[in-house]
């Protein structure tokens, strides 16, 4: 089976807290990710990673802006509480943003896209070191506020976060299924 067949979401809640990743591994994953394609060399992706104590400043964070864009009315004590508690599950989450240049050469959903298949090359990348990653995209982490919160300034995207961690010995799901590849392709040969 190939690294592509075998790669699946191991979610926070079964990542080893307490097992760090070196920095020498983030370093390799992080190297990998930079190496995406990306239309006219912009390289639009931006990471910040959290390990250590950093974990608990984010979800201390995003339930700050959750109580800030969030109508009272519409405020959930779970997903708030989730906020907060995720990111101290797993020992790193990376904030994954998109630089868009307003008006600029390269269309926003290029660098979207670049950026996209930067985390894809992410989370094979920690798959191929035995690591666990999940990709989640809570609204709060999408928002601009987010991004403020980061220190990035508005020709910024937020494309939410992505956990990783050593999954806890026997809970790996398997991997899923997939639908059958020809219910996706459509040859045209003549």
């Amino acid at each position: 089976m190939s690294l592509f067949s075998t790669r699946r979401s191991i979610k926070p809640a079964v990542m080893d807290s307490h097992r760090e990743v070196s920095r020498e591994a983030l370093v390799e994953i992080l190297g990998d990710a930079h190496c995406a394609p990306t239309h006219g060399l912009t390289q639009p992706w931006r990471f910040h990673v959290f390990t250590g104590a950093a974990r608990a400043r984010l979800g201390d964070g995003l339930q700050a802006i959750y109580d800030r864009v969030t109508p009272a009315s519409a405020r959930n004590e779970e997903k708030r509480s989730k906020l907060g508690a995720t990111p101290r599950l797993a020992p790193v989450v990376i904030a994954v943003a998109a630089r868009v240049v307003p008006n600029g050469k390269i269309p926003e959903v290029e660098e979207l896209l670049a950026t996209a298949c930067a985390v894809e090359n992410l989370m094979l990348s920690a798959h191929e070191k035995s690591l666990g990653s999940y990709w989640s995209t809570p609204p709060v982490a999408m928002t601009p506020e987010f991004a403020a919160w980061l220190g990035l300034d508005a020709t910024h995207r937020m494309l939410g976060l992505v956990y990783l961690g050593h999954p806890v010995p026997g809970k790996t799901p398997p991997p899923p299924s997939r639908h059958a590849l020809g219910d996706h392709v459509v040859w045209n040969d003549a």
